[in-house]
């Protein structure tokens, strides 16, 4: 898939996945282009576990109250270890930001389909931390996302965006 069609074409899904497992090396390729995302002065903050084995997922899924993508059928978890990157500034969130979003342009390139879960796994309830429990991650490491993966088994409509002349200009705030 060409790179502009993957960007114009992805959309968030929310839906049921067929039971079609993800193939290691389609999983590979997904954090791979995750990884490849640019990082606040190279501290390369942002690590990944993707998740595939039914037993483990089981136990992964288990603890996400309310559910959320219970039928997929591989999940890649986004960790981020914040540090101080350049004048005393923590350039974390942008990192697994950038990587999240070339994930999700990658899993559309393979014909998956996914959605971006984070406010659902960093609120007070603390579902990231039962989560990275779970998978084995170190206290100080935070995990800030799951990425479900999988082919869905129901049409994707994303909502529909404003137009391009309502949030784009040239040479100034609304400049045509």
């Amino acid at each position: 898939m060409d790179t502009m069609q993957a960007i114009l074409s992805r959309k968030s899904y929310r839906g049921t996945y067929l039971k079609d497992p993800v193939p290691r090396e389609d999983l590979v390729a997904i954090m791979e282009a995750g990884l490849a995302a640019p990082s606040g002065c190279n501290k390369q903050t942002t690590s990944l576990i993707a998740v595939d084995d039914p037993r483990i997922l089981a136990r992964v899924k288990a603890v996400i109250d309310p559910p959320k993508a219970e039928t997929a059928p591989a999940m890649i978890c986004v960790l981020t270890k914040r540090m101080i990157a350049y004048r005393n500034r923590c350039y974390a969130t942008q990192d697994y930001a950038a990587a999240i979003e070339n994930m999700l342009l990658a899993i559309e390139a393979l014909g998956y389909a996914s959605c971006w879960y984070e406010g659902h796994l960093t609120d007070t309830d603390r579902i990231g931390r039962k989560m990275a429990d779970v998978l084995g991650v170190p206290q100080d490491m935070e995990l800030v996302c799951m990425l479900p993966v999988g082919r869905p088994a129901e049409s994707r409509k994303g909502p529909e965006k404003l137009p391009f002349s309502e949030r784009a200009w040239f040479n100034g705030y609304g400049q045509a």
